[in-house]
């Protein structure tokens, strides 16, 4: 008599199908900047902001949803991620203008929403060409730099929280602060709209250029998350880093930037617990010669791999 094999169930078979695409077991570290990570139980890009709310509300109660931008500050733990992975990519990329309004999907690059602003001579968005990331991340974070951030610029934003249902709220109801917003955890981002001003295209242009520049001369190329550590009150956190002595610091291929300390970087086969570890003995060692407790900008998602031993 010939066994019968079982097959062990899958989270995807639970799942509402979607338009957007599905897909078990998706490899994550390739989508993030560090290149390094686990996969995602299940992975979900949505159709459109609607595909996105109707496979929250059909989503049962005790699957957890992680929202993923372009990955760019993001470190995925070796073990993975539990439940469902949104990533908003097609759908959610358009950058639209209407006088000196701006409304981005929250899948826009940053960089995309800087250039389109330019090609229309609206400035004061500029200093989004120079933060590696999408509009929906920056609006989790308030993300800034060279003289910005987004609650300088936003009018309103869009959402969809874990029941499916949608939201629309200003800047002043989101409680910005330095990198930190009060938006309710639940929240996907799906829409900004920001407020430029007329300006010359040439200076514009010009700004971006500096931006671009500077970015350059000062940050490593390399596979990285960005700024590891938020600033500290009156600090710098580059410089609480290097006066510790961790400039070159390593832990298996995971190293501290010789060219900006504030970066993490990947040498070619570190792990996400070695990315960590290494951040976490950066911290206790800035610790231990300032006094001052760092805290990290990088957000950590997903499991420990089992067995690892950080």
């Amino acid at each position: 008599m010939m066994a019968l094999a079982q097959s062990r169930s899958h989270l995807i078979d639970r799942l509402a199908k979607p338009r957007g695409r599905l897909t078990a077991d998706a490899p994550l570290g390739p989508q993030t900047w560090f290149r390094t990570g686990g996969p995602a139980e299940v992975l979900f890009r949505p159709a459109d902001p609607e595909d996105l709310a109707s496979f929250l509300a059909a989503l049962p109660a005790d699957v957890p949803v992680t929202a993923l931008g372009v990955g760019s500050n993001l470190l995925v733990r070796d073990g993975g991620v539990r439940g469902v992975v949104i990533r908003l990519m097609r759908g959610f990329t358009s950058v639209a203008i209407e006088g000196d309004e701006v409304t981005a999907g929250a899948g826009a690059l940053d960089l995309n929403v800087a250039l389109t602003a330019r090609d229309h001579a609206l400035e004061g968005l500029e200093f989004l060409s120079g933060i590696p990331g999408t509009i929906g991340g920056a609006l989790r974070m308030n993300a800034g730099a060279y003289g910005g951030e987004l609650a300088d610029v936003l009018l309103s934003a869009q959402a969809v929280d874990r029941s499916g249902a949608l939201h629309r709220v200003s800047a002043r109801e989101l409680g910005f602060r330095y990198r930190h917003s009060d938006a309710p955890s639940d929240w996907i981002f799906t829409s900004a709209t920001l407020c430029g001003r007329p300006g010359d295209q040439m200076t514009i242009a010009r700004r971006i250029a500096e931006i671009d520049t500077a970015r350059i001369e000062s940050q490593p190329r390399s596979r990285t998350g960005g700024s590891t550590f938020t600033n500290p009150d009156g600090h710098k956190a580059w410089e609480l880093i290097d006066r510790a002595g961790c400039r070159g610091l390593r832990i298996g291929d995971a190293q501290v930037s010789e060219k900006h300390c504030n970066f993490l970087i990947n040498l070619g086969a570190a792990t996400a617990a070695d990315i960590e570890a290494l951040g976490e003995e950066v911290r206790r060692r800035v610790f231990e010669q300032s006094g001052v407790r760092l805290e990290w900008e990088i957000r950590r998602i997903g499991e420990a791999r089992i067995g690892a031993s950080a």
